[in-house]
């Protein structure tokens, strides 16, 4: 492993596809544009495509060819195929847990194992194609209170891997705001309309802008927005506020939330299925990041 394998695996786990033939192995990436114009009214897809210069010279070196890149108004497509039997798509899928999508990919143990400059640079490649940070992003409304948002569609190991990984390199998760029925329909609100399944939403794990600084983007448009961000956020705050693991907070619980329906839908992992949880910190400690 090497840090630019490390980046190509983060990319692969953060927004990737797998598509295996007999003989072959194609691997499709996405970069969405997920607003078309940054904070500053600036075109979100230029950025990204002058930030596919610095992404090629770490890729193509690994996949021994030119990378192909499709680039459309909503998403950038950047994809590769090797053999099946070539020694860096093994190591792909071995990284990946085998998975064929980023919603059912596993970060293989020795992952935790890298150097720190590896881990950033995984956890970078995750954020490159999956994280964003926005003036919107502001936790509690509260001025200069920037966070960077990592959205992890139906992956509920991936949250806890991710939260680890940064735990790791000692960055505190803020918040993860799971896609689960006692985060994303509290009051059953959704629920007493018809639509049951209205919780099953992406999760989203949330940094503060200036513990996020040691990952960085290589997405030009999102780190100039990271350091701007982590400038005013400790114009605001004292960065003593923002270095705290949730265990070492008081933890809010909201009271008296309603029992859920879906609480028990078979779509929840085992470990959290049929549990009622009045706060994000105990449902991400069921599932394994604590202290």
């Amino acid at each position: 492993m090497n840090a630019q394998m490390a980046y190509l695996i983060g990319m692969i786990l953060g927004n990737g596809e797998v598509q295996r033939k007999e003989d072959t192995t194609t691997i499709t990436i996405e970069l969405p544009h997920k607003n078309l114009r940054d904070d500053e009214g600036r075109e979100v897809s230029v950025y990204v495509k002058s930030s596919l210069a610095d992404i090629r010279c770490v890729v193509e070196p690994l996949i021994g060819h030119s990378l192909p890149i499709v680039q459309g108004k909503r998403v950038t497509q950047i994809s590769f195929t090797k053999p099946n039997a070539d020694y860096t798509m093994r190591e792909i899928m071995r990284f990946i847990g085998n998975g064929v999508h980023h919603s059912t990919m596993t970060m293989n143990s020795e992952l935790f194992s890298l150097s720190n400059d590896e881990k950033k640079e995984l956890l970078r490649g995750i954020a490159d194609v999956t994280g964003y940070i926005r003036r919107s992003n502001m936790a509690y409304g509260q001025e200069g209170f920037h966070r960077v948002y990592i959205e992890i569609p139906g992956n509920w190991q991936m949250v806890i891997d991710i939260s680890n990984m940064l735990k790791s390199l000692d960055i505190p998760v803020q918040t993860i705001d799971f896609g689960h029925p006692n985060f994303r329909d509290s009051n059953l609100k959704m629920y007493n309309q018809g639509k049951p399944y209205y919780w099953k939403k992406e999760h989203q794990v949330k940094i503060c802008a200036n513990e996020f600084m040691p990952i960085g983007f290589n997405i030009l448009h999102k780190q100039r927005a990271l350091e701007k961000y982590s400038e005013e956020l400790l114009e605001y705050l004292d960065e003593n506020k923002t270095h705290k693991f949730y265990w070492e907070k008081t933890i809010r619980r909201r009271e008296h939330k309603p029992i859920h329906p879906m609480e028990n839908d078979e779509s929840l992992p085992a470990v959290i299925r049929g549990k009622h949880y009045d706060s994000w910190t105990d449902l991400a400690r069921d599932l394994g990041y604590g202290e």
